[in-house]
């Protein structure tokens, strides 16, 4: 079974996610790391439930990874946005062999953490980039036992798009989570509404 483990937004730069965010939601973002194998850093924050909140951008000082980036950030430009949604597994060989177009088994490491990764081989997640990347985290650590609870709850994630049937179905043997909405939509999307210490917003 899957298990929402965290929400992510993207940006251009950290800096103008971090400026964007902590704006409009009331937080701090903590320092998070660098992924060396795709050349990206973050910022986090921890939420309520046992969720975390990460903000992703392209690490300008990093040596090109030698395949695309995950979550298609090679090609993201624009505003900060809210780009994935990502799903824990106990078993990452058979949440891909479920759901093969969440791409292959990454290895990654920042710092102490370990975890495996389902990246496409272009870096491009199925249904227009709305399916959860999977993770799998490797021992005891997870990001959430350190991060400060930044007062964050997720009360709803809409996934939008135009064949959201389809995504639920695909989905539905595999993630049982209330907060998780599929929404038909002619964009696809994601909305994440949210109660933050500046009251409910709606991320985007």
């Amino acid at each position: 079974m899957l298990m929402l483990d965290h929400i992510a937004v993207a940006a251009e730069t950290l800096d103008e996610g971090r400026a964007h965010l902590e704006s409009m939601l009331g937080i701090t973002l903590n320092a998070g790391g660098h992924h060396a194998v795709m050349g990206t850093h973050n910022l986090l924050t921890g939420m309520e439930d046992g969720l975390y909140f990460e903000l992703i951008a392209i690490d300008p000082e990093a040596a090109a990874p030698n395949r695309p980036r995950w979550f298609d950030l090679d090609r993201f430009s624009g505003p900060p946005r809210l780009t994935n949604w990502i799903c824990g597994t106990d078993d990452m060989d058979a949440a891909l062999a479920a759901l093969p177009g969440a791409g292959e088994p990454l290895e990654v490491e920042r710092g102490d953490l370990r975890w495996r990764m389902g990246v496409p081989a272009d870096g491009v997640l199925p249904f227009d980039k709305v399916h959860p990347a999977l993770i799998e985290w490797q021992g005891d650590v997870h990001p959430v036992q350190r991060l400060p609870n930044s007062g964050l709850r997720l009360l709803e994630l809409r996934v939008m798009h135009p064949r959201a049937d389809a995504l639920r179905a695909a989905l539905a043997p595999h993630l049982s989570e209330s907060r998780v909405s599929y929404v038909t939509a002619q964009a696809p999307g994601l909305e994440a509404v949210l109660d933050s210490p500046l009251g409910r917003k709606v991320l985007r």
